[in-house]
């Protein structure tokens, strides 16, 4: 990659790893986001595969905007995104595809492409949201009723710090195996964060079509009926045991307003915050903080907020969660 006067001219990739060319992009096309700041800037690569092996992309990468400089700079990017950067984007991913094609000896194109630039307001600050999108044909293979993602990756992936990748996979399919295990699954999808380094055809996600039987009419009515009877069964314990409706293991959790915090409440909650922190090498997700004190989440989320209004902690944006971190120089 050479650099010239702010803009990146790339040979042709050659068993390059995906990821890699993709952070290269971003660093290229947005070399003036990148330089408003060196912190909070984060990248999430989405990936939603369907059933007939095509992913659909999502690329998006939000940076803070903290001087009218950052946001003139922003919006002279913005006003190129279409003409140029998308261009070189679907450019560079069709000679991606290419090099994919190959290690997988399957056919591949990728269509589709689209480019949208935002600023969002929130009560962190003011962001520049750039997201592209695309779909890649035949990026997971396709076997009879099973489905393997990661093959693609022929040169493996490479996660920066501050980047999330997440691969969503289609309804009606189950996981068989998964290599190396995500850092967080859902009901549709996996997640991994950033730092880290995964080999060749990683992360690698093996799929079967669920196969339950139709169940005839006989059966969907027992089952409702077997429902129907747990439901009261528990709906009577509960009853005569009042203790039993906090959910197991969520005792000290409570999820309803709190009332307002004193002066000493406030400081006294702070500085528990402040320990988890330290506890975990200075970061922790918001919610696992809420679970470790046993405090209601809108006392926690204020406490954070002035935290985070008094410049002792960040907030990084991780999937649906924030990711709580502790600024070096309070560690």
């Amino acid at each position: 990659m050479i650099l010239i006067s702010n803009r990146c001219v790339m040979k042709r990739p050659s068993g390059i790893r995906i990821s890699v060319i993709v952070a290269l992009i971003l660093l290229c096309l947005l070399p003036t986001a990148q330089a408003a700041s060196d912190t909070d800037y984060s990248t999430t690569y989405t990936i939603a595969v369907t059933g007939d092996g095509t992913a659909l992309w999502k690329i998006e990468y939000r940076t803070p905007l903290l001087t009218e400089a950052d946001m003139t700079a922003f919006e002279n990017y913005s006003s190129g995104m279409n003409s140029v950067y998308l261009p070189e984007l679907e450019d560079l991913m069709q000679h991606s595809v290419a090099q994919a094609a190959l290690g997988t000896s399957r056919e591949m194109t990728t269509k589709d492409f689209t480019g949208n630039a935002l600023v969002q307001t929130s009560p962190t600050g003011r962001f520049g949201v750039v997201t592209y999108t695309f779909s890649w044909t035949n990026f997971a293979g396709v076997n009879g009723e099973e489905l393997t993602i990661g093959d693609a990756f022929v040169g493996g992936m490479y996660l920066a710090r501050d980047t999330t990748l997440i691969i969503r996979y289609p309804t009606g399919f189950a996981i068989t195996s998964v290599t190396p295990a995500p850092d967080r699954t859902g009901s549709d999808g996996l997640t991994w964060y950033g730092l880290r380094s995964l080999g060749p055809g990683q992360p690698s996600v093996t799929l079967n079509r669920s196969s339950f039987p139709i169940l005839p009419c006989i059966g969907v009515g027992l089952l409702i009926l077997i429902f129907a009877i747990v439901g009261i069964v528990l709906l009577r314990r509960r009853k005569a045991d009042p203790a039993e409706d906090t959910a197991p293991g969520e005792p000290d959790a409570p999820e309803g307003p709190a009332a307002p915090l004193s002066k000493a409440d406030l400081e006294s909650l702070e500085e528990k915050i402040l320990q988890v922190l330290v506890a975990h090498n200075g970061e922790q997700f918001q919610s696992e903080i809420v679970r470790e004190l046993g405090m209601p989440k809108s006392s926690v989320s204020t406490t954070l907020n002035e935290l985070h209004h008094r410049g002792i902690i960040q907030k990084v944006k991780k999937g649906r969660e924030n990711l709580i971190r502790l600024v070096k120089n309070q560690q």
